[in-house]
């Protein structure tokens, strides 16, 4: 069957609303097509222009226009909120970049909206088609580590925070609304119907007094696993993206290459360790496990493609899927948010879900 094609506009034409663009052209040709951009720069509408594609003078032209089904959010953090309900008022769909909002009042603004209108809103979680992440949620999910009490999820980069309203707390910028939004969706995503218990969280200002330019925070589920989540800005020697520890073995993955590997028991019979030395002492408990009673394994490395995000809205529109991003799963992500600054700032173990 042909469908016509859906009339996308973008508001924000900066790095992400860019990468909307070619996503838009280049591989959704078939379902839709990029009506125009509006970018409060000129240079950014300039650069537009020179790409052959329209751009509106103002947003209210860009939303008055009858073409436009689909409106892609991809401005600094802290105004999505107003941009979304103008454009659901204007009766337009809406994808909004991440993080959604700056709190959970603002996002029920939104929904309310949304629900009111009958108009799609959604958020572009796009990492949730990573690959290094649905490699480790497939190792999970199989349990083939056997009873995974830990797991640790973590980027980290040493340039500091870029030099524009990432870096400025006004707009919404620090690492937990930047990389944290993505990760913590991942592990959310990752342990599915668990709750949270509870939350501690610490916030880091290395190279940045203005906002947070790394976190590190873990979160204890009711069924008693730990999930550590970590962003640092100042880190010159990496440790590995994934770490996951289950009872029977352990994964490791390195970097979003995927490379890394799984190692098992393979004989719980052969416990008797020759002690080594270790510093200044002798350790059995430390020692090496014996070659024999263990055995590696490659990961079960997943291919996937972020284009299915955006295949997944046109097909939300046509009526023919549910949409994959729900705002309960945004409510969640951005309660959890919240609870990750008020541990922060406050030096506390927060109580989340509370196992309920």
């Amino acid at each position: 069957m042909v469908h016509k094609k859906i009339g996308c506009a973008i508001i924000g034409y900066g790095g992400m609303g860019n990468w909307h663009a070619n996503k838009i052209t280049r591989e959704m040709s078939e379902y839709a097509e990029l009506i125009g951009v509006y970018d409060t720069n000129p240079a950014r509408n300039q650069i537009a222009k020179e790409k052959g594609i329209h751009f509106y003078l103002d947003e209210f032209e860009l939303l008055a226009d009858e073409n436009v089904e689909l409106v892609v959010i991809a401005t600094p953090n802290d105004v999505h909120k107003e941009i979304a309900i103008r454009a659901l008022e204007a009766g337009k769909n809406v994808i909004c970049e991440k993080p959604v909002t700056m709190c959970s009042h603002d996002l029920e603004e939104i929904i309310a909206i949304a629900n009111k209108t009958g108009l799609l809103f959604t958020v572009h979680q796009n990492r949730r088609w990573d690959e290094d992440y649905l490699t480790m949620k497939k190792i999970f999910d199989d349990n083939t580590l056997s009873n995974v009490y830990r797991i640790e999820s973590r980027v980290q980069g040493s340039r500091g925070i870029p030099g524009d309203w990432r870096n400025q707390v006004e707009h919404g910028g620090g690492m937990v609304y930047d990389w944290g939004i993505h990760l913590l969706d991942q592990a959310l995503m990752m342990t599915g119907t668990r709750k949270i218990k509870t939350v501690y969280a610490e916030l880091t200002n290395v190279t940045n007094e203005n906002c947070d330019d790394g976190f590190r925070t873990t979160l204890i589920f009711d069924d008693g696993l730990s999930f550590y989540v970590e962003v640092t800005t100042s880190n010159f020697i990496e440790l590995p993206r994934w770490y996951m520890l289950g009872e029977n073995g352990t994964a490791v993955l390195n970097n979003w290459s995927c490379n890394g590997k799984i190692v098992m028991v393979s004989d719980w019979e052969n416990k008797d360790a020759v002690p080594i030395v270790a510093g200044a002492g002798i350790t059995k408990t430390m020692a090496p496990r014996d070659k024999d009673s263990i055995k590696e394994y490659p990961l079960p490395v997943q291919k996937a493609n972020w284009g299915e995000y955006y295949k997944n809205v046109f097909a939300y529109l046509r009526g023919e899927e549910d949409i994959i991003v729900t705002h309960d799963e945004q409510r969640r992500l951005i309660k959890l948010v919240e609870a990750i600054f008020a541990s922060g700032y406050s030096g506390r173990v927060v109580e989340f879900e509370n196992g309920l």
